[in-house]
């Protein structure tokens, strides 16, 4: 559904600017460079093509299940599932992960994240830092924070496209732009108005005069509006006119075209709504690889529902064939593709879960360590990270932090994270991750 106004329309009868510009039920996110929010163009796109993969599993997974089984811990911890044997000597990971422990060599595993807090939502995962003391505005996600640094390679397709549904009941989706504006939250692309997204009998030309106005508009209002609340309200419009008049973005979004043998490799997951949070839909991976392909710079996913108070085992032998075959599928693909050395996978939850086993047979939260899958990005892989104690239940082996992790993933984007800042809604500049965090020189170095 796209609105118009025709000449004879009237800029002060109460209209808001979504009025002006409505296209379906998507909510569209900012994607320029600062100087561009200042500017009547996006301007030529960029050439690198450096993008961020980020598969975040809501309710914190169980590490000890998945990557750091303890078979010498007593049967209160270790649990039920077997190791088995990857194409790296010495590795071994769940049984439930067959198709992982085949690309062992393609990717590696952390087991030793040791600052985590015991809180149920993406805060951690997408910001790398704690909710405690934020500047004024807030801390912003990476997504954000890459879309304002670098902006959009194509001006029909968003930097920073989130394909997570709203997360209900539980805050999960308590990240935001934050104090880089509302201009550069993410795009979340509504399954139900992708087809709104085509322009039907609507000339360039005609949205070109229609821009400029809008443009003259919003500068007014940003004249007046002296918090910097409203910088990012450009961004709205011109990525909106940049995918109207493209149909990029809309292709990126459709995989009906993709070769059947690849659809049944990432397989269909299960469509329905798991806990409180999200369903496992396989086809989002190969979604987020079509977009960065298609010029995206940050996509993310949210997969299933791990928060395994109860039934852990039970759960955990539903959910981990579908998380396997998705994301050793993403990793081949991306390897087939050639695009293993530019784009960077991260899967992880925001904490890990309790080494002894409760009294419904679930695992409870567990903030003092925890793991992530890091793959592609031009990063030495075929290694595993850290290590915890004969239970799992604390670092023993170099503790990792989220920020080491959010500052190796700027790198591969090319983005020096002692150099470049970003200043919060005082003015203030701060840095991109916290306490001087550092690339990891076992990826990096």
């Amino acid at each position: 559904m796209l609105t118009l106004p025709g000449p004879s329309s009237r800029y002060c009868d109460g209209l808001s600017r979504r009025n002006f510009l409505r296209i379906g039920a998507l909510g569209l996110g900012g994607l320029a460079l600062p100087d561009l929010l200042r500017a009547e163009s996006l301007g030529p796109p960029r050439h690198s093509q450096k993008s961020v993969i980020m598969i975040y599993l809501p309710g914190g997974p169980p590490h000890q299940d998945m990557f750091d089984l303890k078979l010498e811990a007593p049967s209160e911890i270790r649990g039920e599932f077997r190791p088995i044997p990857t194409n790296l000597d010495g590795l071994q990971i769940c049984e439930h992960l067959p198709r992982l422990a085949r690309l062992a060599d393609k990717y590696t595993i952390i087991r030793s994240i040791a600052d985590a807090v015991d809180d149920h939502s993406d805060f951690m995962c997408q910001t790398g830092r704690r909710k405690a003391n934020p500047p004024p505005g807030g801390w912003p996600t990476m997504g954000a924070c890459v879309a304002k640094i670098l902006g959009a390679t194509d001006a029909a397709v968003p930097p920073f496209i989130g394909l997570e549904p709203r997360m209900q009941h539980r805050p999960y989706n308590a990240a935001t732009a934050g104090f880089t504006g509302v201009g550069c939250e993410s795009f979340k692309p509504a399954a139900d108005s992708r087809s709104d997204m085509v322009l039907n009998g609507i000339t360039t030309e005609r949205l070109s005069d229609r821009r400029a106005l809008l443009t003259a508009i919003d500068r007014f209002r940003r004249d007046v509006d002296g918090s910097g609340l409203m910088a990012g309200l450009d961004t709205f419009n011109q990525q909106a006119f940049g995918m109207l008049t493209s149909s990029r973005l809309l292709e990126a979004l459709d995989v009906k075209g993709e070769d059947a043998r690849l659809l049944e490799r990432y397989g269909r997951g299960d469509a329905k709504v798991h806990g409180d949070a999200a369903p496992m839909l396989n086809e989002q991976f190969l979604i987020a690889r079509r977009l960065v392909e298609a010029g995206a710079r940050f996509v993310t996913v949210a997969y299933g529902f791990w928060d395994y108070h109860g039934n852990n085992f039970g759960n955990a032998r539903n959910d981990l064939p579908m998380l396997d075959q998705a994301t050793s599928a993403l990793i081949e693909d991306l390897h087939q593709r050639g695009l293993d050395k530019d784009v960077s996978v991260i899967v992880w939850g925001e904490f890990g879960r309790s080494p002894t086993i409760n009294k419904d047979a679930g695992r409870d939260h567990w903030p003092r360590v925890s793991c992530a899958l890091l793959a592609g990005g031009a990063m030495r892989h075929g290694q595993v990270i850290g290590a915890t104690d004969r239970l799992g239940g604390e670092p023993a082996e170099r503790p990792v932090t989220f920020g080491e992790v959010f500052a190796t993933l700027y790198h591969n984007l090319g983005i020096d994270v002692n150099k470049v800042t970003l200043p919060d809604l005082s003015g203030r500049p701060q840095f991109l991750v916290p306490d001087g965090a550092q690339p990891m020189r076992e990826l990096v170095g």
